[in-house]
């Protein structure tokens, strides 16, 4: 089970590439099914959370506040310069500045441990992150978007109650008061979120299979450089603020890597052009090659 959660690139990239030749293939995972996915992943991530992970804020608070300030100027600056160097559509432009604004994706955590770096300062930052996104994901994709396409923030604000902060508080009730049923279930999510992202990014990818192929380099080189733009200036940035190798690390991989089944959900649910989702199934591909690479490098060079 563990080898099948930690090859989690290889299905993305293989899911997407068969919905590409055949989108037939996961058209019918849609509309509430990928909803619910997200639902999904969420109850799972919040059945892993206890008082413990939250104590990480308390002992190092500077750290925690520093990947969360980095997670969400970054990556949202870095989406809105990309969607105007390369000159997208208005539809993926607001989609690639969505996904930037997301949290910290829950793989995240999977990678850290790959990548021997803080998972404990890993799970909290996830955490924290996602429960702010509930403001900050609405009010930076309102600002930074609203002059291409109209934007509903409350629209944004609600839909990330409903497919974030309702299931990870069960989830977190769950392992409070339920907590030997929890034990005995807990040790699948991981790989039961692996498969609904795969399920998520191949369904999107599929539908706007025609849409990619005519937007072509562009939009690859945009999401890419969202998120290799992650990576390097969350690294950079806390190594030069923090001086902590293995934290810096652990920020890196946080600030590079986003909920892009979020993203996809919020598009989804929010924007009238199916096309605004595609940037996010797309950035689940490239954070996922981009961190497998960086913690097998990382993996082989421990701090001196």
């Amino acid at each position: 089970m563990v080898l099948l959660t930690n090859l989690f690139p290889l299905w993305v990239l293989m899911a997407s590439f068969l919905s590409l030749w055949n989108p037939a293939l996961f058209s019918w995972f849609k509309g509430s099914m990928i909803t619910g996915g997200l639902g999904i992943i969420m109850l799972g991530m919040g059945l892993t959370l206890g008082p413990d992970d939250f104590k990480e804020v308390v002992k190092r608070p500077g750290l925690v506040l520093l990947g969360l300030v980095l997670q969400y100027t970054v990556m949202p600056a870095s989406g809105w310069v990309f969607s105007y160097l390369y000159h997208l559509p208005a539809p993926f432009a607001v989609g690639l500045i969505l996904v930037a604004s997301c949290p910290g994706g829950t793989a995240s955590n999977v990678v850290s441990y790959l990548a021997k770096a803080d998972v404990p300062l890993s799970v909290t930052m996830t955490s924290i992150s996602t429960l702010v996104a509930v403001v900050l994901t609405p009010l930076l994709t309102m600002l930074l978007a609203g002059s291409r396409v109209n934007v509903n923030g409350w629209g944004l604000f609600w839909s990330t109650i409903q497919v974030v902060i309702l299931p990870v508080t069960a989830g977190v009730l769950m392992n409070r008061f339920c907590h030997r049923f929890t034990q005995k279930i807990v040790t699948a999510a991981p790989l039961v979120a692996v498969i609904f992202i795969t399920l998520i990014v191949a369904s999107i990818v599929g539908a706007g299979r025609d849409q990619i192929i005519k937007a072509g380099p562009a939009l690859i080189l945009a999401v890419f450089s969202l998120h290799a733009s992650g990576f390097f200036f969350g690294y950079i940035l806390s190594r030069l603020t923090s001086k902590n190798e293995i934290a810096s690390r652990t920020i890196s991989i946080e600030v590079g890597m986003q909920n892009s089944g979020l993203g996809v959900v919020l598009a989804r649910q929010n924007f009238a052009n199916p096309a605004t989702a595609i940037p996010s199934a797309i950035s689940s591909v490239f954070h996922s090659l981009i961190a497998s690479l960086l913690a097998a490098y990382w993996r082989r060079r421990l701090p001196g």
